[in-house]
């Protein structure tokens, strides 16, 4: 099969190479086959949801573990090294990062744990933020973690070589001081999508932007989600990054969604919509990937009702998602990172 596309085939555009059986995407004027490599561990990807809140004042330092090919519930990993609700993951093939995060009373935490995917445990120090942030994003390449935004308002992002503990040091700013965004990756750009900044209220904001994870910089425009929306969670392969319900504007604020939309992470453009998850989500929850799924788990249903329900999409095919099994426990704002994700 020719690797020459035909006439006017769009950016972002699927196919399968007869030749080489392989599934190919179309960026940059030319067909680039898409990355399969999967990580073996239990069967396939294994996902991280970690942290919490159940209810005012009461944060979990709980973490459980999904195997993301196959449906079934959350299984106990062990413990983050501090109660925390609305914190940022991210992770590499043997490392997953929780960082940042809520502490009551009124605590906006800068610590930064790591758990080895490969092993349950409990998570083990690994530095600091260079400030406290709750409701932050975390999003990653095959080496680094980076934190973007969070509460009270920021615009900051830093970084950390994820195999190396210690400290993270300045990486950039997003356009607008922003919490509660939404992250995917591919192994060259980092995507923040959607999020609230003070100006917007409750009504959120459409701004996706993006950075090459591998320099450091600010960031850059990259189009508009079908919607306002703020308090969802994103997640990615290396193709095509979801970004999953929280609130969408003009809903009331206490109005959960469970619209999800996507982008080609390759082009740049405008999101377009995917389909609907299966419980409507509001707050800041998490999400987490392999190259072929997303699941989507924890959260309310804006009427202070929090879930402990997962639900799944396809990445790369649209419709709506599908139950996947449940947690050990009803909580919102948790973190979600895979060893699998689209970053790698």
């Amino acid at each position: 099969m020719s690797n020459q596309p035909p006439i006017e085939v769009p950016q972002g555009a699927i196919r399968l190479n007869t030749d080489s059986q392989k599934l190919e995407f179309y960026a940059q004027d030319r067909w680039h086959e898409m990355a399969t490599d999967v990580p073996t561990l239990d069967g396939g990807v294994r996902g991280l949801f970690g942290g919490g809140e159940q209810g005012a004042n009461n944060e979990v330092t709980t973490t459980d573990f999904i195997t993301i090919s196959t449906a079934g519930n959350g299984i106990d990993f062990g413990d983050l090294t501090a109660h925390r609700r609305h914190l940022g993951a991210c992770a590499d093939r043997t490392r997953g990062l929780f960082m940042g995060g809520h502490t009551a009373p009124g605590g906006h935490g800068d610590t930064v744990d790591f758990f080895t995917i490969s092993s349950t445990g409990d998570a083990t120090d690994f530095g600091n933020l260079t400030a406290g942030a709750s409701r932050p994003i975390g999003f990653n390449n095959s080496t680094r973690g980076v934190r973007a935004g969070g509460n009270p308002f920021t615009d900051t992002m830093d970084f950390g070589t994820i195999q190396s503990t210690g400290d993270f040091i300045d990486f950039g700013n997003l356009v607008s001081s922003r919490r509660g965004v939404m992250a995917a990756a591919s192994p060259s750009r980092g995507i923040m999508a959607g999020g609230q900044d003070p100006s917007s209220g409750n009504q959120g904001v459409n701004t996706i932007e993006f950075v090459i994870t591998a320099t450091t910089g600010n960031t850059s425009d990259f189009g508009d989600l079908v919607k306002t929306r703020r308090g969802g969670a994103g997640c990615s392969n290396s193709v095509r990054a979801v970004f999953g319900t929280g609130y969408t504007a003009p809903a009331p604020s206490n109005t959960a969604s469970s619209e999800v939309d996507f982008i080609t992470i390759a082009t740049l453009g405008n999101a377009v919509s995917f389909g609907d998850l299966t419980y409507d989500r509001l707050e800041t929850f998490g999400a987490v990937a392999s190259p072929t799924r997303g699941v989507f788990g924890t959260g309310s249903d804006g009427a202070d009702n929090f879930l402990n329900t997962l639900d799944y999409i396809e990445i790369m095919t649209t419709g709506d998602g599908v139950d996947f099994g449940d947690l050990q426990s009803e909580r919102g704002g948790a973190g979600g990172c895979s060893n699998g994700n689209g970053g790698l």
